[in-house]
């Protein structure tokens, strides 16, 4: 094995069969994978014709799966590229070890259907190659656990809305209303979110209208001296919003333990991509990816300083240059050691 640090570690490259180096990586060492396994026989190369049957093939890249379970975090990201003819097979492998998110289509305008004779077809012609988008299961759950995001969030909104959360509770205490009385009010259930800090929320103007006139309401008959819920909604409105301000402020520093995901409406968001295929040129690998593919998945799923693994590499022209661009980590594993060195001597020159 020949592992090499370039562009000031920013890239790790690694000569080697990917299952036997992924065993060398740590548990939950890795943020994003994006990765373009052998399709089988769809290249004439040896590396696509190396499994005797389609059985064969799926039970390798079981195997392989396996290792990205153990590798990914519990806040990573998986895409996969595979062949619209093994796509379904594939999805439910990944399905088997990860949540799928996305079957993503990649549709190619300049893509090989355009050379077909069509009177010769015997199916409908491929114009598409696909990308399986997967992360792990119960990740948003795994994630705050592990992390205490749950827990930190909910003491930090119990503290920044303390004030209006004590002037409720404080009003329901000493008023002596009960929470039956008040979700029969105002026709919800909500009295435990306006009256306990666990999973308080401020009312609507029209609810608290109601609870003011239920808290007189009921002093009165107790003949208790009203007191509770006094202040105007527009004050109490303003309050929060301010407050509102500090907690998204304060809560976005937890954010960063998620999943990252970001798209917009400039950018392909639904499942189906149109992206042209790398065209032809001296020295192309036989299965590069365009870079403003490569690079929308990165924009999409990674932030700065994370760590990127494709044990696909090839050229690694794309990924390399989305990792730059973005600011994040490469390791890259390439099993082929003349493919090997050329990516070593190419992405040397990345700054």
């Amino acid at each position: 094995m020949t592992e090499l640090k370039i562009n000031n570690g920013r890239f790790t490259l690694v000569n080697n069969d990917c299952l036997q180096y992924l065993k060398t990586l740590e548990p939950n060492s890795v943020d994003l994978i994006v990765t373009d396994p052998p399709y089988f026989q769809v290249k004439k190369d040896a590396w696509d014709n190396q499994w005797t049957s389609e059985a064969d093939f799926l039970a390798w890249l079981d195997e392989v799966l396996f290792e990205y379970w153990r590798v990914l975090k519990p806040s990573g990201s998986l895409y996969l590229f595979c062949s619209d003819r093994l796509a379904a097979k594939t999805e439910v492998l990944i399905g088997q070890r990860f949540n799928v998110l996305n079957h993503i289509v990649w549709r190619k305008e300049n893509g090989v259907h355009k050379r077909h004779r069509k009177e010769g077809l015997r199916r409908f012609a491929g114009q598409t190659e696909r990308i399986i988008f997967a992360e792990h299961y119960g990740a948003d759950g795994v994630a705050k656990g592990s992390s205490g995001y749950q827990d930190k969030c909910q003491k930090l909104k119990s503290s920044v809305f303390e004030p209006l959360i004590s002037y409720f509770s404080n009003a329901k205490e000493k008023a002596g209303v009960p929470s039956k009385l008040i979700n029969e009010a105002t026709g919800t259930q909500m009295s435990s979110h306006w009256f306990t800090p666990s999973q308080w929320k401020l009312p609507t103007k029209e609810q608290y209208a109601i609870l003011q006139s239920l808290f007189e309401n009921y002093s009165v008959k107790l003949e208790k001296e009203h007191s509770e819920l006094a202040k105007e909604y527009s004050a109490l409105h303003l309050n929060y919003v301010d407050l509102s301000r500090d907690y998204d402020e304060l809560k976005q520093q937890y954010e960063t333990l998620r999943r990252p995901f970001s798209v917009t409406a400039d950018v392909p968001y639904t499942d189906v991509w149109d992206f042209n295929s790398v065209q032809y040129y001296e020295g192309k690998h036989p299965c590069e990816k365009p870079l403003d593919l490569i690079k929308h998945i990165m924009t999409a799923s990674s932030r700065p300083g994370l760590v990127v693994l494709d044990t696909f590499l090839g050229s690694g022209k794309a990924i390399a240059r989305a990792c730059v661009d973005l600011d994040c980590q490469l390791i890259g594993v390439e099993m082929d050691p003349d493919i090997f060195r050329t990516t070593v001597e190419d992405l040397s020159l990345y700054q």
